[in-house]
Formats: structure tokens, C-alpha cells, sequence
């Protein structure tokens, strides 16, 4: 203990003078908490998000009307690093659309590789395609394949 002037009379006094009590429930509610939200964090994730295959019409879709609108830009960017390697930004129209044909987007089904998907286009020419969407930081537009 310190001597000296002390602004009471009595001297400084310990600061926790009872005896600790444990809170175990306490913890438990916190770590549980924390799975649970966890748990519920994941599971909400595809409902904010959409499926798979709602990511990929939807991508498809973008990418289609940027090409009707002549933005080959916007088009370039929801390509596939593939894709980027293979096609300039230029080259997209004839590469995918078939010149000045319009898609629209008709449904869509998984590869069997279970990651890719395939969006079936109907162009406005009658003829109809495929277009491989994969996982690539979001879903990207790679390869495209003419089926009639």
C-alpha cells in the first residue's frame, strides 16, 4: 500500500472487493448466437443472391442487350477471362450474335460438370444457341455454341 495524503480518510480502497462470478450462460448465448447467425447467414445467401441458374439468364440477358444497343463495352466486361484472351471488344457482335440478329433468353439448364451453366438463346432470325455461363467472380459469359 501507498502512504502519503490521500483525498478521504480511510486510504485508497480495492476497486473489486466482491467475490468474481461466473457467467457461463452468458458465454453460451454469445457463441451460440453467433453460430446460429452464421448458420442463418448462409442459408439466406442463394434467397439474396438467386440460384445459379437465375444468375446466369440474368448475365445472359444483360450481355444480350448490351449487344442489341451496340455497347460492346458493357458486353466485354461479363465475359470470361477465356473469353477476354480469346475475342477483342470489337469482335463480340459477329462472335455471338450473328451479326444484327436479337437473342432472347429461354431457359436455361446445368452442365454436367455441375458449375457451368447453359442458356439457350432464340435469335430473331429463327436460329437458336447455347451460351456457357461459369462462376468467375459473379457469372461470366464463356463460349457460345449455335444448336439450330
Amino acid at each position: 500500500m501507498s502512504s502519503g495524503p490521500f483525498l478521504y480518510d480511510d486510504g485508497p480502497e480495492a476497486l473489486h472487493t466482491g467475490t468474481p462470478r461466473r457467467r457461463p450462460v452468458l458465454l453460451v448465448a454469445i457463441f451460440g448466437g453467433t453460430a446460429i447467425l452464421a448458420v442463418l447467414m448462409v442459408l439466406v445467401l442463394p434467397l439474396v443472391k438467386g440460384s445459379p441458374g437465375d444468375q446466369a439468364k440474368q448475365a445472359v440477358g444483360v450481355f444480350l442487350s448490351a449487344l442489341q444497343h451496340g455497347d460492346t463495352t458493357t458486353a466485354y466486361q461479363l465475359m470470361c477471362a477465356k473469353e477476354h484472351a480469346r475475342l477483342k471488344a470489337a469482335d463480340l457482335p459477329g462472335a455471338y450474335a450473328g451479326g444484327s440478329a436479337t437473342g432472347t433468353v429461354t431457359g436455361v439448364s446445368d452442365d454436367p460438370d455441375g458449375t457451368t451453366q447453359q442458356v439457350n438463346v432464340r435469335w430473331s432470325d429463327g436460329s437458336t444457341s447455347r451460351i456457357a455461363v461459369v462462376p468467375e467472380d459473379g457469372a461470366h459469359v464463356c463460349g457460345t455454341s449455335r444448336t439450330g
